[in-house]
């Protein structure tokens, strides 16, 4: 294998190894194996995900991305900004940017470090569904934000250890009702009109993370749905805070935006060893 360069960036501390394949040095379409070595910790770079930027006949620039377990996944919210401040620093577009994922056209505007995106429009709202989880019945609500979500209302996070919202998250993500593809599971808690806690067990990921960007924004808009917010809402995560800004007409929500940091950790080159 050539010496491939690659950029390490955070996004609220979801952090992502970014590799600019527009020469197509890599086959995305067999990397799987290939991925979980470069993301495992101590042994390789480490990382939450990898993104591959490549050429795009509908946008700037199309990525693929992919989560720390080999998997692709359609979206990533805190991946998507650190993507577009690479590809703007890169000199690859101009600060007001779009690109092509598996989940539609995303546009972003990149100012310093920090990138606001315009996510994909939500699908498939359900309020209040109750599910049995181990013998006792859990109210969730689910949404699609570019990949599956759901979101369960808790009085309050502090109450609930790590160790039990990794289990009950993990729990909920292999539920045979979410079969095959499986789902993200958020916690939140209201804190005011304007702004909620959020903790988010990550498919592929298979954690508790320190921030979810599509899983912000569902958590988001799932709030608004049971009338706990209004748009900005203010996201606190164990990562850090992000905003979430979106339109609602009364029934269909549209102008989805995530803003957050997006920073450049370092550069590096990946050789025969990394893996």
């Amino acid at each position: 294998m050539p010496k491939i360069k690659f950029t390490k960036m955070s996004g609220t501390l979801n952090d992502f190894i970014i590799i600019d394949n527009r020469s197509l040095i890599l086959d995305a379409d067999h990397l799987s194996d290939w991925v979980k070595k470069i993301c495992a910790r101590k042994y390789s770079v480490g990382a939450d995900g990898l993104i591959l930027i490549e050429k795009s006949e509908k946008a700037d620039f199309k990525w693929r991305f992919f989560n720390c377990d080999g998997s692709e996944a359609e979206m990533c919210g805190n991946g998507s900004r650190c993507a577009a401040r690479f590809a703007y620093l890169e000199g690859i577009t101009s600060p007001n940017l779009t690109f092509e994922t598996l989940a539609g056209i995303i546009k972003a505007q990149v100012n310093d470090n920090r990138v606001k995106v315009q996510m994909t429009d939500p699908t498939h709202i359900k309020l209040d569904t109750t599910l049995t989880i181990e013998g006792s019945p859990v109210k969730l609500s689910r949404i699609n934000t570019g990949v599956p979500h759901v979101v369960i209302e808790v009085g309050n996070l502090s109450d609930f250890g790590l160790p039990t919202l990794l289990t009950l998250g993990r729990t909920i993500r292999t539920h045979k009702f979410f079969e095959p593809q499986g789902t993200n599971v958020n916690f939140i808690e209201p804190l005011d009109f304007s702004h909620i806690k959020v903790k988010t067990y990550e498919r592929g990921v298979e954690d508790i993370t320190y921030a979810c960007g599509t899983g912000v924004v569902a958590s988001a808009l799932i709030a608004h749905a049971k009338k706990m917010v209004k748009s900005p809402v203010e996201v606190e995560t164990p990562g850090g805070k992000l905003m979430v800004y979106f339109e609602f007409d009364g029934k269909n929500y549209s102008k989805v935006f995530l803003e957050g940091d997006a920073r450049v950790i370092y550069r590096g080159e990946l050789t025969d060893e990394s893996v």
